[in-house]
């Protein structure tokens, strides 16, 4: 289409959809300026409050019911799963898609896109976020894809003859953005020399050209476009085009490999992307995905004889915010005024202190006199009537009362004291405001839904090369992961490649010279470009409600059944607001099912070191003892042995000796007295005595037996000191710098 072609379907696009638009538009300003800015009171009845003096307070309310709504929401974030949906899918490649777009939404900040979405239909009726491309970094030409805010809603006109929830049918849609004359010439060049006398906009409510500024219009346009897929023999499908014109699959044509089976006409969508001036295209770019990236969350939604109307949370409670303004401001004003009512005297009874009694009720004197009348009281101030103070305050609750109502939420919802006691009717009010505004939780259900079908269907245009991307699990683990390209499986206990048996052309195995089977690494692939997934969101009624809820109900259970604790315990610590609560119920899940966490697994095996070292040092020492005790044996053996050859020494001295007594007897010729029956020996005294040869023998067997006796004794003592060592306890030694057993010894008591 040519470019004047183009612009003139631009203007007569935007007209429509400002048309369209604008009720909704003025309304959520006058929304956002009355609940934001805090313009409630009427202009006219400012100025004339002013001139009178009187006062106009503004005590804000909404903002609080603003916040509880958003928080909620922010609370209670939709999260986007991708399941497969055809039998080209894999679960695993689903995993590492569902990973990828946890991982956009981290890296383009997309908690920030939808919470200003949020907010803005909460205010103001509607608001918006987008999806787009940029470069992965600035050195490279891989792109990724980003979600980003829309920070002003006023921005974005779509179409108007859409009819889905989440607009998920626009043909059109512009996002008009003011930049400096600078900007402009920066990005265009010589395309911001234009025609500025151009009024074919005028419908946009605004010049496009003020000052400096320029005023450029993002046009993006869906066309319906018609195209041919064939149907192969093994269930594949693929476009006729591609089979035209891609070499490798008309290489598998013709190699019969590939066996067209059917097919038949479908239609699709081109999106496209325009930027313009009040008179010119400035820019023209083809979109790789079939939605326009532009998702709206609305807020209350419905139509009236097909004109579809946007209302705010806050849009109904206007009137009763005027009016507890206005009740507030009449009780401060009657409490600023109760010091100026008047005194009521007879006259003649102020002419003494004139002057005075005339600022009487404006300023504050000592005293005041006052003329005496002959039966009459003396002056008194007019009685205030408290009545209308009363009913200012009485009107001002009512009128907070109808805030809630119309909001339809209490003081409960709102974290503040109210007139239920217990925890349950607490909860139950709190649910009440949790219905009356699920719908705008629900509203960004849908639009985030909406978000992961815009990103579902860029993934295979986007990330179509060999890349490593990075996956965020739903713990917030991060991962790497290598798409469109095989990479070896490895074990994920040992992180080692694993294998399988290698097969040879005829599907058996080859064996190698050993007579083993060959063995090869296993590879997988993910291919996001192949296989059709498709997705869903999971959301509900308060996120801090449900999880109170579940959180009482599963103890009361549990204290029902105790014996259920292994399958409610960790239920149980999900729900619960501690610290870590998830990090407990993992661990949890995890004792139940057999696996140890790793920090209690690591717990385990020191312990389990602590008791092989115990262990050892046990057996050093009883091996310590055991030689102890061999030894002590062997000493004890042999001090036996000794003792027993000593004892047989000893005998041999003494029967020699004896023997050589007899000898010494006979050589003396005392032979014959020995065998007459003595032996003359001399005594001390010097007198000679006859002795006979019985005791002789009998004095030797004497002597030999003391000698006996004695050896007995000292063998005795040192049996016994041997038994003591034996006996002993024994004490394990330490290396003083290692600490560990470094042998043992004896402690004697």
């Amino acid at each position: 289409m040519a470019d004047d072609d183009l612009l003139k379907e631009a203007k007569d696009a935007f007209s429509e959809a400002s048309d369209a638009s604008d009720h909704n538009r003025q309304t959520a300003i006058d929304d956002v300026r009355f609940a934001r800015l805090g313009e409630q009171w009427p202009e006219a009845v400012m100025k004339q409050r002013e001139k009178e003096g009187r006062p106009c307070l503004t005590i804000n309310k909404l903002p609080a019911f603003i916040r509880q709504v958003v928080n909620d929401a922010r609370q209670n974030k939709p999260a986007i799963k991708v399941h497969p949906a055809d039998s080209g899918a894999d679960p695993e490649t689903a995993d590492v898609i569902n990973g990828l777009i946890r991982n956009i939404e981290y890296t383009s900040s997309a908690d920030v896109a939808y919470d200003t979405g949020v907010e803005c239909a909460v205010t103001a009726g509607f608001g918006y976020w987008r999806v787009g491309l940029d470069y992965a970094f600035d050195d490279s030409f891989d792109m990724d894809i980003q979600i980003k805010r829309v920070i002003n809603p006023f921005s974005v006109y779509g179409d108007p003859n859409s009819t889905e929830a989440d607009s998920s049918d626009w043909n059109a849609a512009f996002v008009v953005d003011r930049l400096t004359k600078e900007q402009f010439e920066a990005q265009w060049g010589d395309k911001a020399r234009v025609d500025w006398d151009d009024t074919g906009w005028a419908s946009a409510g605004e010049p496009w050209r003020v000052e400096n500024d320029v005023l450029v219009a993002e046009y993006w346009k869906r066309e319906e476009v018609e195209r041919t897929i064939v149907r192969m023999q093994d269930g594949q499908i693929f476009s006729k085009e591609q089979l035209e014109t891609d070499p490798d699959l008309i290489a598998l044509l013709e190699a019969g490999i590939l066996q067209p089976h059917g097919e038949r006409k479908t239609k699709s969508h081109k999106v496209t992307q325009h930027f313009m001036s009040g008179a010119e295209i400035l820019e023209s770019k083809d979109w790789p995905g079939r939605y326009i990236p532009i998702v709206p969350v609305y807020g209350d939604e419905f139509d009236v004889q097909g004109k579809r109307y946007f209302r705010s949370l806050i849009h109904n409670a206007k009137d009763a915010q005027r009016t507890f303004n206005y009740w507030r401001t009449t009780g401060a004003e009657l409490i600023a005024l109760a010091p100026k009512v008047p005194f009521i005297g007879p006259k003649g009874a102020f002419d003494s202190d004139i002057a005075r009694w005339q600022t009487a009720n404006t300023k504050s004197h000592a005293f005041l006199e006052y003329d005496p009348i002959a039966g009459q009281p003396p002056p008194q101030r007019q009685r205030l009537d408290t009545g209308p103070a009363a009913g200012a305050l009485q009107e001002a609750l009512n009128a907070s009362d109808d805030i809630k109502a119309i909001v339809g939420m209490y003081d409960a919802s709102l974290g503040a004291r109210s007139n239920e006691t217990s925890g349950k009717a607490i909860m139950a009010r709190q649910r009440e405001g949790d219905i009356s505004t699920f719908h705008f939780v629900d509203n960004m259900a849908r639009a985030i839904r909406h978000t992961g079908r815009i990103v579902l269907d860029l993934i295979p245009s986007v990330y179509d090369t060999e890349r490593i991307l990075r996956v965020i699990g739903e713990d917030g683990a991060q991962d790497a992961k290598k798409v469109n390209a095989p990479y070896e499986v490895k074990d994920p206990k040992t992180g080692q490649p694993m294998q399988e048996p290698a097969t040879g052309p005829d599907g058996q195995p080859v064996m190698g010279p050993d007579g083993n089977p060959l063995m090869k690494p296993i590879t997988a692939l993910h291919d996001l470009t192949a296989g059709k997934y498709d997705l869903t969101v999971t959301t509900g009624p308060s996120f801090t409600t449900r999880r109170e809820e579940a959180a009482a109900s599963m103890t009361e259970a549990l204290r029902a059944f105790p014996q259920a604790a292994p399958v409610i315990v960790p239920e149980l610590a999900k729900n619960l607001d501690w610290p870590g609560a998830d990090d407990i119920a993992e661990k949890l899940e995890k004792l139940n099912s057999g696996q140890i966490p790793p920090e209690l697994q690591k717990q385990i095996e020191e312990g389990k070191q602590q008791l092989q070292t115990l262990t050892q040092e046990n057996q050093q020492l009883k091996q310590d003892q055991s030689v102890d005790r061999a030894k002590a044996e062997e000493q004890a053996n042999l001090a036996r042995q000794k003792h027993n050859d000593d004892m047989a020494l000893q005998e041999k001295k003494l029967q020699d000796a004896y023997d050589l007594k007899v000898m010494e007897m006979r050589m003396n010729h005392d032979a014959k007295a020995l065998e007459n029956g003595g032996v003359e020996e001399e005594g001390p005294d010097g007198q000679k005595t006859v002795k006979s040869g019985t005791e002789i023998i009998m004095q030797g067997l004497d002597m030999l037996g003391q000698l006996i006796v004695n050896q007995g004794e000292t063998n005795n003592a040192q049996l016994e000191q041997i038994s003591r060592v034996v006996a002993a306890p024994n004490e394990l030694i330490r290396d003083p710098k290692t600490g560990k057993a470094a042998g043992s010894r004896k402690v004697l008591q």
